[in-house]
């Protein structure tokens, strides 16, 4: 679930970070949570996740809206 979350997390940077960030950032939070070995990439997914929605928010302050729209 760790590796997931990392994978997860960085996918969401670019697409779909809606959806993928807040589930990488519960994967990282159930593998944190169970003792993986591999804390250091459920802690990057962690971070990756939450960097998707910082992401999505600053999109949405920037145009109101959901997209990443380039044309405006």
């Amino acid at each position: 679930m760790a590796v997931a979350s990392f994978v997860l997390g960085l996918i969401g940077l670019l697409v779909l970070n809606v959806f993928l960030g807040p589930i990488a950032i519960t994967l990282a939070g159930i593998s944190l949570w169970r003792g993986t070995a591999r804390r250091g990439r459920a802690l990057l997914g962690l971070g990756l996740g939450v960097a998707d929605l910082v992401v999505l928010f600053a999109f949405v302050a920037a145009d109101n809206t959901l997209s990443w729209s380039i044309t405006g």
